[in-house]
């Protein structure tokens, strides 16, 4: 009996302590959580009054630039753009590069290159409108990428969203399992979190969905949220809606994909014109044409000689 009591001893002392590493694994999984939430929250605050703001912060907000910051930023860095632009202008006047392309292009016989001087002369002024608008560019491609990343989730969400109300949860029951399995850095399910913090906030639900399709502003999503909003108004079925969403989104889908199929040769005809059509004739035809011209040659140099 002796012999076992240290034995007992540590087993006691490792379940007291994989229970203690239990809860205090919960534990650490219950504060990240709730700072999650926490940051979350602060994030939906500067949202709302990122959406408050003009149509310079709307356009920013939509694009994924949601800090309470962005407007000004966005504004600073155009002017070190504009700066920048300027900068890189005086130094093409200073490296006589334009004057040297101007010696280059008269130099060419015929006067072709007279065709492009004024060109190179604007050129300057060209780059300066280029690094300006670099900031731009730069935000209207993240607002494209964040649509085309929304229109790729939404589907699959919403075949979630109907097949969970089907079963019999709430709309907010079946969002937040939808959302437990999205990633936090989608865009969609960004939207979705921020809507639901607005209704936590105490915000009704109709306004919430408003300004969740203003806040979005894809097509694709605006129809569903408008049926959604139809639907809270009326008291109409959710499942039934989410179902009805789901389907038509599906068909536009399918249709979206074969117009593009459809569009693929009037795509193709251009580069085939200017890329491959002149190599398959002078292919074809080159032969042709040197024989003709050896023929003729041979025609002349003959009715010379005669002569």
């Amino acid at each position: 009996m002796t012999n076992l009591l240290p034995i007992i001893v540590a087993v006691i002392l490792l379940v007291a302590g994989l229970v203690v590493l239990r809860y205090m694994g919960a534990w650490l999984r219950t504060r990240q959580r709730l700072a999650a939430a926490a940051e979350a929250s602060q994030a939906a605050d500067e949202a709302i009054l990122v959406t408050r703001d003009s149509w310079l912060g709307r356009w920013l907000f939509r694009a994924g630039f949601r800090g309470k910051n962005a407007t000004p930023l966005f504004i600073a860095a155009n002017v070190f753009a504009l700066l920048a632009g300027l900068l890189v202008a005086f130094l093409f006047y200073q490296s006589a590069v334009v004057t040297l392309g101007g010696s280059v292009l008269r130099a060419i016989p015929g006067a072709v290159g007279e065709v492009f001087l004024p060109l190179l002369w604007v050129s300057p002024i060209l780059a300066v409108g280029v690094v300006v608008a670099m900031p731009a560019i730069f935000v209207r491609a993240r607002r494209r990428t964040r649509i085309r990343t929304i229109e790729q989730d939404l589907p699959l969400s919403l075949d979630l969203l109907a097949t969970l109300a089907e079963a019999g949860l709430s709309f907010d029951a079946a969002l937040e399992r939808v959302l437990e399995t999205q990633r936090n850095r989608r865009p969609l399910a960004e939207e979705f979190r921020l809507f639901r913090l607005e209704i936590l906030t105490g915000r009704s639900r109709i306004d919430s969905l408003r300004r969740l399709k203003d806040n979005v502003d894809v097509t694709w999503f605006s129809i569903f949220v408008s049926a959604l909003i139809h639907a809270e108004q009326i008291g109409a079925s959710l499942a039934t809606t989410l179902r009805a969403q789901a389907d038509d989104l599906r068909n536009r889908r399918r249709e979206r994909a074969l117009a593009q199929a459809m569009a693929v040769p009037v795509k193709l005809l251009f580069p085939l014109i200017i890329c491959f059509l002149p190599g398959i004739m002078i292919a074809a035809l080159g032969p042709i044409i040197f024989q003709i011209v050896q023929m003729l040659d041979q025609v002349i140099q003959n009715g010379f000689g005669g002569a």
